[in-house]
């Protein structure tokens, strides 16, 4: 489309259209900047919404939410399979009547829990309580990696809403400027109907963004244990580019560690089936009384042991299936150690790659504002036609967006690395 000169005797100078187009050209870079580079969060929250920040949103996850009561719950019963294999056993009595002198017989049967049968069912049960503990931990990890990625979906989601909205007005604006053109008869019909189209489907996606942004902030506060119905909460951290604070790698990871622990129990299981053929033998004190005949008088004590005998159960089926626990235990502890070697590996990959996309997105988002508001300063001296600014707007927006999902996809890939490097005693 050429330009066309402005008509004499038109009550509107094109100068002042100039003017009109540094003035929305000031505002769409306040917009980019404002949104894009100095972190965006959710819009101004309401009386009834609380702030909140990202390690608020984990410490409220942790506290109450139903995966940590689950893990506490495993936690505790492996403590309580612990302490049940150090008890020692309970002694029995007996009490007894017969016609034969003497006729009372009362006899306490103590069993003897023997050392090479005791040690083998503790170490069984304190190393199934380490795995439980170190299971427990890396699920806390779990949460806490969920938690963080929902908020910075939040926030992103967030970014994009108030980044759409700005377009969406930015567009209307734009709309109205080539409609006042048309009127001085500097532009055709055509343009002001494709600003048109232009503003209305920005408009619809601002209006998708702005749904998008409230799932978002809802699935933090079903994470944090909130409802779900209505937003409640206000995010009070910025998405701005992460600092590369990965803590130095364990000397285990925590599901290695949970894998060998398993091992160690199920090895100790398995010794515990091979001594538990002969079982453990019980002391037999008693006393006797009451002869009628007078031959005997008083308590008369008595004393023995008692002997299990391995004649129809020679508890072979117990070591079977200890031994393929054991065969199984190994093979996960293999597995679990290459893919934990592999996870790692992968998310300091994708976190230096992160790292580096987001330095080029910013560099880039800088070169596509400029155009933007060069094509936006010609427009509005009619060097260029309406097309190519609503090209140029729609590269800066869509490198704006870029930036913004390469942003949060860098925070994530710094918790996963936060995940997969997580230490048993982190709170």
């Amino acid at each position: 489309m050429s330009r066309t000169e402005n008509p004499p005797g038109a009550s509107v100078p094109v100068s002042f259209l100039t003017g009109r187009a540094h003035s929305f050209l000031a505002t769409v870079r306040i917009s980019l900047v404002v949104v894009g580079l100095c972190g965006a969060t959710l819009p101004r929250a309401l009386p009834a919404q609380q702030p909140v920040t990202r390690a608020q949103a984990v410490a409220a996850a942790l506290s109450r939410g139903a995966r940590v009561a689950l893990g506490r719950a495993d936690t505790a019963a492996a403590r309580g399979s612990a302490r049940a294999a150090r008890a020692f056993p309970n002694p029995s009595l007996a009490a007894s009547y017969t016609k034969a002198v003497p006729q009372y017989h009362a006899i306490v049967d103590l069993p003897l829990d023997l050392p090479w049968l005791r040690g083998p069912r503790i170490g069984a049960a304190e190393s199934a309580g380490d795995a439980a503990r170190y299971g427990f931990a890396f699920e806390r990890a779990a949460i806490r990696f969920d938690v963080d990625t929902a908020y910075t979906r939040a926030l992103a989601g967030a970014a994009h809403a108030r980044l759409s909205r700005r377009n969406a007005i930015d567009a209307d604006s734009l709309l109205k400027m080539a409609q006042l053109r048309r009127e001085v008869g500097d532009v055709s019909e055509l343009d002001v109907r494709l600003a048109a189209v232009n503003a209305g489907q920005l408009e619809n996606v601002a209006t998708d963004d702005s749904l998008a942004a409230v799932d978002a902030l809802l699935a933090v506060q079903l994470a944090m244990g909130l409802p779900g119905e209505a937003p409640t909460v206000a995010l009070a951290d910025s998405l701005v580019p992460p600092v590369d604070i990965v803590p130095p790698a364990p000397a285990e990871y925590l599901p290695v560690a949970a894998a060998t622990a398993s091992l160690r129990s199920a090895e100790r299981a398995l010794t515990f089936a091979h001594r538990s053929l002969f079982a453990a033998p019980s002391l037999q004190v008693g006393l006797e009384n009451r002869d009628p005949t007078g031959a005997e008088r008083g308590l008369l004590p008595t004393i023995g042991l008692s002997f299990p005998i391995p004649l129809f159960n020679w508890n072979g089926g117990e070591v079977t299936q200890a031994a393929a626990a054991r065969d199984r235990a190994q093979a996960e502890l293999d597995l679990v150690r290459r893919e934990s070697g592999a996870s790692v590996a992968r998310a300091r990959r994708e976190l230096a790659a992160g790292l580096a996309r987001l330095g080029r997105d910013a560099r880039l988002l800088a070169s596509a504002d400029r155009v933007a508001a060069m094509s936006l300063q010609a427009y509005g001296e009619g060097a260029i036609p309406l097309a190519n600014v609503l090209e140029a707007q729609r590269n800066a927006r869509e490198a704006l967006g870029r930036y913004i999902d390469d942003l949060a996809a860098a925070y994530d890939a710094v918790a996963a690395v936060r995940l997969l490097t997580a230490a048993p005693d982190q709170p």
